[in-house]
């Protein structure tokens, strides 16, 4: 079992949901990243998930597209983030983390190449939002080979010979957005059809389920919780963060917003 798997099956022997916040790297600072990643950790964040800057990014809304615009005006390619995990393992060996982003940096950089350096760097999954299931063989393959879990998107509108597929090769966590469209759009988010759809996936799922899209607070956090496996926000925290002026400021602005998600799951289903 790698930290993913573990972390993963850690929190379900306890009762308790997985929270899995996601951050841009390099936003709102190259130096904030590694502070903000240990902040969560201190709030009750199981899994980080790290995104990769990326010029295109088509399934994300405003508030991640212009954060991976910044991050790309200061340099945070990927080496950058390859460095912020490498400097977050210094001090964390346990925290799981997820690359979250495209395809496209990841061919530049070669699969290979690309899994060897993030497994030599502490990464213990990627989420590549753009490869279809139906042509993630070769990639997994290649992941895999270093150890790499290669994780799955499921949505409303996936179609069931999909979904049969994805539950089949899941690996790490399977993660459920939602609704469609882009992430941060929090007004589009119906837990009651969300959970119906999660509970019969998450039946199926050869992993754990964890949803995302829509989860702003803790509110809308507890609410999705019973269905899940765990929950993932992104675009309040990644918004909530936005205009701190230095490290350690995003750090506790980090802390002070998801603690209260961390107490809501817990809350909710103590």
């Amino acid at each position: 079992m790698n930290r993913l798997d573990t972390a993963l099956a850690a929190r379900k022997a306890e009762g308790r949901k997985a929270l899995v916040p996601f951050i841009t790297a390099g936003d709102p600072s190259l130096e904030a990243t590694v502070p903000v990643m240990h902040a969560l950790v201190a709030a009750g964040a199981d899994v980080i998930e790290l995104g990769v800057p990326f010029s295109d990014p088509m399934a994300d809304g405003p508030t991640i597209q212009r954060s991976s615009e910044r991050a790309l005006g200061r340099g945070a390619g990927l080496r950058f983030v390859l460095e912020v995990v490498r400097a977050f393992r210094q001090t964390d060996a346990t925290t799981p983390v997820v690359l979250m982003g495209y395809l496209n940096p990841v061919e530049i950089h070669g699969a290979e190449r690309f899994a060897r350096e993030a497994t030599e760097a502490g990464v213990d999954g990627a989420l590549l939002v753009d490869l279809p299931p139906e042509e993630a063989a070769q990639t997994r393959a290649t992941f895999n080979a270093y150890g790499l879990q290669l994780i799955a998107l499921a949505a409303p509108t996936t179609s069931p010979e999909r979904m049969a597929l994805l539950c089949e090769q899941g690996q790490g966590y399977l993660y459920y957005v939602s609704f469609a469209g882009v992430t941060g759009a929090s007004d589009r988010l119906d837990t009651q059809a969300a959970g119906e759809r999660l509970r019969t996936l998450r039946a199926a799922a050869s992993v754990p389920v964890v949803v995302g899209f829509g989860i702003k607070d803790a509110a809308s956090a507890a609410a999705m919780a019973p269905a899940a496996d765990g929950v993932v926000v992104g675009s309040a925290l990644v918004e909530a963060i936005a205009a701190a002026q230095n490290p350690a400021q995003a750090a506790e602005l980090a802390g002070t917003f998801l603690r209260p998600l961390r107490e809501a799951l817990d809350q909710a289903l103590g």
